[in-house]
């Protein structure tokens, strides 16, 4: 199987994101940053990890929290998942949110969270006037039977 391949700058420290179990979907991305950063209970901060990335046509960068650290730590992704268009060219950055009482601290080439790569394809809009029918019809959050 072919795998798609995303040319990568990168000037960080640390070794490229890598999956680091061979079923794995996501790759985890390390912290790049001189000194360590002390994120507050219920504070976010952007997390740079230099690395630049130019994705193929017809796919995108998911960034992913780590579930340990969201588990473990009540740290994640604030905007999860953040997509990374194919036409951006700047450093990937990482928001951290601190969802714990406890302070965090990031240091340099912590895995802070995961990219994960997907095909998708692009819609065209069709302007009706109404829509077909369905069991389902207008029943909205908690409609099809969760308890």
């Amino acid at each position: 199987m072919n795998k798609p391949v995303v040319k990568v700058v990168n000037k960080s420290s640390n070794d490229l994101p890598k999956y680091e179990t061979n079923t794995a979907a996501g790759l985890d991305v390390r912290a790049n940053i001189e000194e360590s950063i002390c994120i507050k209970p219920s504070e976010h901060i952007l997390i740079p990890t230099g690395l630049f990335i130019q994705i193929p046509d017809g796919y995108e960068c998911q960034v992913r929290p780590r579930s340990g650290l969201a588990f473990k730590k009540g740290i994640t992704v604030l905007n999860t998942p953040g997509t990374i268009d194919a036409d951006y060219r700047g450093e990937v950055g990482i928001i951290l949110i601190n969802h714990s009482k406890n302070e965090f601290v990031v240091n340099n080439g912590d895995r802070i969270a995961q990219l994960v790569f997907n095909k998708f394809e692009q819609i065209e809009w069709s302007n009706v006037e109404e829509l077909n029918e369905t069991n389902r019809g207008t029943g909205g959050f908690g409609s099809t039977g969760v308890k």
